[in-house]
């Protein structure tokens, strides 16, 4: 399974529109070679380089196995139905885009897509960001890692 973005490429820089500076926007997603059995995904994304620890921005799940991207702007709130998203290290749901210290150096931003052998999480609304990981990693078929670069 691959995970790519038109917003940016792996391992290179996230642009501003798509960062606490910018628009706060969540990047497009595409992914193909997705496994057989997948049901579902979910994706995560988490800054590893935080100075309190690995921060949450971002968890959308019961993306039905049918999709193959996410558009620009997919991890605004929205309303019910369709793909639900957890609450973010902001105290927020949906997508918190990447917002280091000033100064504090470049920071990675995971992007992560997990196909998942069940069509939904059994997660209640108001489910955290490691919330949603835990359950859907006990679903996991498979996982491709998308990886962007940001500092201030």
């Amino acid at each position: 399974m691959e995970l790519t973005s038109n917003s940016f490429r792996n391992g290179g820089p996230i642009p501003q529109r798509f960062t606490c500076d910018g628009e706060d926007l969540s990047p497009s997603l595409r992914w193909n070679d997705v496994p057989p059995g997948t049901h579902s995904f979910a994706v995560l994304c988490d800054d590893p380089d935080a100075p309190s620890g690995t921060w949450h921005h971002w968890a959308i799940y019961d993306i039905p196995a049918s999709y193959n991207s996410l558009p620009e702007g997919a991890g605004r709130p929205g309303g019910e139905g369709g793909p639900q998203q957890a609450i973010n290290d902001f105290g927020r749901p949906g997508y918190g885009g990447p917002c280091p210290p000033h100064r504090h150096g470049p920071h990675r931003y995971h992007f992560r897509l997990l196909a998942l052998s069940v069509e939904q999480l059994p997660l209640r609304k108001g489910s955290s960001c490691r919330d949603a990981e835990r359950e859907a990693r006990k679903h996991l078929i498979s996982e491709a890692v998308l990886v962007g670069v940001y500092e201030r």
